[in-house]
């Protein structure tokens, strides 16, 4: 393979590993979504352990994660038994499929509990200023969460672009 290609792509694997840490999702899951999204035919388990050097328990429980996520689907080759697995290569339907995803397990957990607060802190004088604060929150969240939801409907997301030339 050719050097910059290796070099190039090595990066990459390591700039969204560092990437998706910082946005909560293990730096190897994230390595190897990488790594399926610059690879042109779907890799098998054990070639995702030779490219990233990782134990066979790490790579099938990543790869188990992205699959659960949508990020990544199991492939079979003609009289082959073993499994391979590609990633979704459309950038658009990949952001709508994590929004998705971040929405159904981080978002709406928050609501919940936020509406159990209020729940708890009743009409109560005293928690008049907590309930105020809570509700506030509560409001910010769940305009996250329709935005969130709008956007992951979408296939090819035309909400994005539109949201950038207004904020630019």
């Amino acid at each position: 393979m050719n050097t910059s290609l290796n070099e190039a792509r090595s990066r990459f694997l390591q700039c969204w590993g560092e990437m998706g840490s910082c946005w909560g999702i293990n730096k190897t899951m994230a390595q190897i979504h990488a790594l399926l999204m610059v690879h042109e035919e779907p890799l098998s388990t054990d070639e995702v352990m030779r490219e990233l050097n990782i134990s066979r328990g790490n790579a099938n429980m990543n790869l188990r994660s992205l699959v659960d996520w949508g990020l990544v689907r199991r492939s079979f080759k003609k009289g082959e038994r073993r499994e391979y697995f590609q990633s979704e290569k459309d950038v658009w339907r990949m952001f709508c499929t994590i929004a998705r995803e971040r929405k159904k397990r981080e978002i709406e957990p928050v609501i919940t509990a936020l509406q159990e607060c209020l729940a708890i802190a009743g009409r109560d004088r005293d928690c008049a200023a907590f309930r105020k604060q809570v509700e506030s929150i509560l409001e910010f969240v769940k305009t996250a969460d329709l935005m969130l939801g709008k956007i992951s409907q979408q296939q090819k997301s035309r909400v994005l672009p539109l949201l950038v030339r207004l904020l630019g």
